[in-house]
């Protein structure tokens, strides 16, 4: 077995002690009788003696003593209900109140305070404080309030200890004003002490207020009659470090050493603690080592912080020195580590760490958890994810009031992990009322990021149709608006905008305005994404790619071009992700030489060494104007093993250009490496179509369906005056499909009738022309482009979305029907934006 337990003794030599205890004395139950009480049992014995003999001045007080601390409040208050009222006697009142305060009861601290009354008890200044902790702790103002009067009544808001805790009882509960009514009141009185100050201090930096805290320290210091302590210097030292006040922080810095209060460890600690979040790791580090005294505290700041940073090497350096030096590590220290690395992307390394933790028997709490499932999160780790969920169930769920964090951080994990359906079922098992912003966030930015955008925006709408509205946040916002890019959804992202205006969220967030210029760039209005860029008060690296990236998957390459050279003028230095928009602006615009000389001085002259994703932007920018040659060329100096990326690159330009020979030879490299993309298939049995190769397309199509590979079918999507239709190959299912064919059929006839010739190579199938014309003309975005002229007003852009590349046949065909509508179609496909208008197309070929 492994637990022995041993049977209890018989009943007599079970109480052997206790009677013995008892009957040792001949003296009558007395005061030095229960003093020597070492148990509860003792006690209780002792208590039975007094009920049984009918002591009438039996030492009760000394019972309630016994009692109270062997953690029978119960048996303690039975005993002070009999006493009668006496100012000797509130002392115990007060230490049962305290007892259920400390214990957190506390709603039943404010019942005993009230029994207290009712038996005609009259508190005292010692009574108060506990009172208006619990008033404080439970966030009842309304109770804090009413107590607040009954000490006016009471005479007791004169007394230093009862109106400190006033002020702190109204900062918990995040009345400011009255906290601040009542210091006003007795700073006027000439009650302030050091306990006063704190006080107001902490208040406004815990309520966000930080800036107002720090005045109000400076105020402290000019007061020569109150001293300043270690706690003052702690509250201001955390508030430098909540704001990042790196100068304000040295001068309290400076007033510790001048006073000798920065021998005091906790001083230090926060010392460390703001130099560390004010970035200054080699400040931190000297006051660090400067410290003579030493505790956990102290190693957990320099850890995290080192964490936080990235910087790897020192905080498993300083980790590893905790050990050998026997420094206790505690949960916050192993959660430090822990999240560093998850933060910084690196789950595999905090799931090595957390292993350790556990061999070292050293208990996660929810921090942790939710820490090593963010881990899990950034690299796709769900089976890891999994076992930590099992975890929770096992040991944390419903032990320390946190479920909701875990849960929220669950949900994110799988969510990340593209096990979406669990984290909805995670989600709904939340009860409505207990769902926070954190929780919907995760959600709908699990939905967006992993190819449910419709369910992203829905549940987003969903949060407005709460009964207990829950607010979003910005990160909220931007995962919407992220839902939106990918969609196209241009009418739902203008009202997402309209309302981050009305609640002045770009004011505070750079990556909310961010997030809307992509959102109008991948929507159709690059207009608007100028716009929004424009008015942005300051703007980073995400800003300026955000926007170029706009301009090229709209052809506007040299508008892309001219927005790379505002952004160094801005004192901004191009990165690799920089140079893959610029080369992608490039490619989709015809720039070739440009594009040439942009990769040539990558290195050169920024010193940034082309990746796989470089020299895919180049293969395909030689691809697209018909040099596949010199493609083919470069990709065998590359020096590195080319990538699916580099060879699908090859692959398109050989689909454009019909180059047969070339495709194969891609397509086997793409074989090789085991791709199984079905877009590659596709490329090459277009490529066998175009050419005729009706045999090598029906093989192609036997292999990928014997490698199980199904071609992703093609779907369009396009804006009416109410909602979105959506459209496949030969649609008919649409209410409206008689009034669409119509439409479509009479564009047809028009366009043919300018010169329109149907390009039956893209109509993959081995049929007669007639039968392929048919065909070509059922495609999802010819279905699209008919509902929108039928739905969209005069005038106005139809805007239409595809999953896949646009056909070339409906590229030439839409060319032609711009030449006689009164609309600007816009048309995004997989690849970029095509603006057809009168007669011609934004593309220049170059798709």
């Amino acid at each position: 077995m492994l637990f022995h337990l041993n049977p209890k003794p018989p009943f007599p030599l079970y109480l052997s002690t206790a009677v013995k205890f008892l009957w040792s004395s001949t003296t009558p139950v007395s005061s030095s009788l229960v003093k020597q009480c070492k148990s509860l049992t003792q006690a209780k014995l002792v208590h039975q003696q007094i009920l049984v003999q009918s002591l009438t001045h039996a030492p009760t007080t000394f019972l309630i003593a016994a009692y109270i601390s062997h953690n029978v409040p119960s048996y303690a208050l039975s005993l002070l209900r009999r006493l009668s009222p006496s100012p000797y006697g509130v002392y115990w009142w007060n230490a049962l109140i305290r007892c259920a305060v400390s214990r957190r009861q506390l709603v039943n601290s404010l019942h005993l305070f009230l029994q207290m009354l009712r038996l005609g008890w009259h508190p005292d200044h010692y009574t108060f404080p506990f009172v208006l902790k619990s008033c404080g702790e439970l966030l009842s103002l309304r109770c804090g309030s009413a107590l607040h009067a009954f000490i006016c009544a009471s005479g007791f808001d004169s007394n230093v200890f009862v109106c400190n805790a006033l002020v702190s009882m109204y900062g918990r509960c995040g009345a400011l004003d009255y906290a601040h009514h009542v210091f006003d009141e007795m700073f006027q009185g000439g009650m302030c002490d050091a306990v006063s100050w704190n006080s107001i201090v902490a208040v406004y930096i815990q309520r966000g207020h930080a800036e107002r805290g720090i005045q109000l320290f400076g105020r402290m210091t000019e007061d020569f009659t109150i001293r300043v302590n270690a706690f003052s210097l702690v509250n201001v030292l955390f508030a430098c470090a909540s704001l990042g006040m790196l100068l304000r922080g040295k001068q309290v810095h400076g007033y510790a050493i001048r006073t000798g209060l920065f021998e005091d460890v906790f001083v230090g600690n926060a010392v460390v603690d703001m130099y560390a979040k004010c970035r200054m790791m080699e400040e931190a580090k000297k006051v660090f080592e400067r410290m003579k005294v030493k505790d956990v505290v102290s190693w957990n700041a320099m850890v995290t912080a080192y964490s936080q940073i990235g910087n790897f090497e020192d905080a498993l350096g300083l980790f590893e020195k905790m050990r050998k030096e026997n420094v206790e590590l505690n949960v916050v220290t192993w959660s430090a580590v822990i999240a560093g690395y998850a933060q910084r992307g690196h789950g595999y390394e905090a799931l090595d760490v957390f292993r350790q933790m556990q061999s070292c028997s050293s208990k996660p709490n929810a921090v942790t958890l939710v820490s090593l499932l963010s881990g899990c999160a950034s690299v796709g780790a769900l089976l890891y994810g999994k076992e930590t969920h099992c975890y929770v169930i096992k040991c944390v769920f419903g032990v320390d009031g946190n479920d909701l964090m875990v849960t929220n951080a669950l949900i994110d994990m799988y969510s990340k992990c593209k096990s979406v359906n669990v984290a909805r079922a995670m989600f709904d098992a939340i009860a409505p009322n207990d769902r926070n912003v954190v929780s919907w966030t995760v959600l709908i930015g699990g939905y967006a990021q992993h190819g449910e955008a419709n369910g992203a925006l829905e549940l987003f709408s969903q949060m407005f149709q709460q009964v207990n509205y829950v607010r979003p946040n910005a990160f909220t916002i931007s995962c919407a608006l992220m839902a939106c890019a990918r969609l196209a959804a241009l009418r739902f992202g203008r009202q997402i905008h309209a309302y981050v205006l009305r609640n002045q969220y770009e004011l505070a967030f750079l990556f909310v305005d961010n997030c809307l210029v992509d959102m109008y760039s991948k929507s159709g209005d690059i207009g608007a994404a100028r716009v929004v860029f424009d008015n942005m008060q300051q703007r980073n690296a995400v800003s300026w790619t955000s926007l170029m990236t706009g301009y090229g998957m709209h052809g506007c390459g040299h508008e892309a071009l001219k927005v790379f050279d505002e952004m160094k003028k801005a004192g901004l230095v191009p990165d690799g992700v920089t140079f893959l928009v610029v080369l992608y602006a490039c490619s989709h615009s015809g720039m070739v030489d440009l594009g040439l000389e942009y990769f040539n001085g990558m290195s050169k002259e920024f010193g940034i060494t082309p990746g796989p994703d470089h020299y895919a932007c180049i293969i395909d920018l030689l691809g697209r104007v018909g040099r596949l040659d010199e493609a083919k060329k470069l990709i065998e100096v590359i020096p590195m093993k080319p990538s699916p990326v580099i060879w699908v690159a090859l692959l398109s330009g050989c689909r454009i250009h019909a180059n047969v020979e070339l495709g194969e030879y891609a397509a086997s490299k793409l074989l090789e490496l085991g791709s199984d993309n079905d877009g590659s298939y596709t490329l090459l049995s277009n490529i066998y179509a175009k050419a005729g190769h009706w045999k090598d397309v029906a093989r192609i199509r036997s292999l990928m369906k014997h490698l199980g590979i199904k071609k992703k079918p093609g779907c369009s999507w396009v804006q009416g005056k109410e909602s979105t239709a959506t459209f496949f190959v030969g649609d008919r299912t649409h209410p409206e499909s008689q009034k669409i064919y119509e439409i479509l059929a009479d564009l047809i006839q028009r366009v043919k009738a300018l010169g329109y010739v149907p390009d039956t190579s893209f109509a993959l199938h081995d049929v007669d022309d007639e039968e392929k014309g048919d065909l070509l003309s059922e495609h999802s975005e010819k279905l699209a482009l008919a509902y929108g002229i039928l739905t969209t007003s005069p005038g106005a852009p139809i805007r239409i979305t595809k999953n896949l590349r646009v056909c070339g046949d409906c590229h030439t065909a839409f060319t032609y029907i711009s030449m006689f509508i009164d609309h600007e179609i816009i048309l995004r496909d997989s690849s970029r934006f095509h603006h057809f208008k009168e007669g011609s197309c934004s593309c220049r070929g170059y798709w």
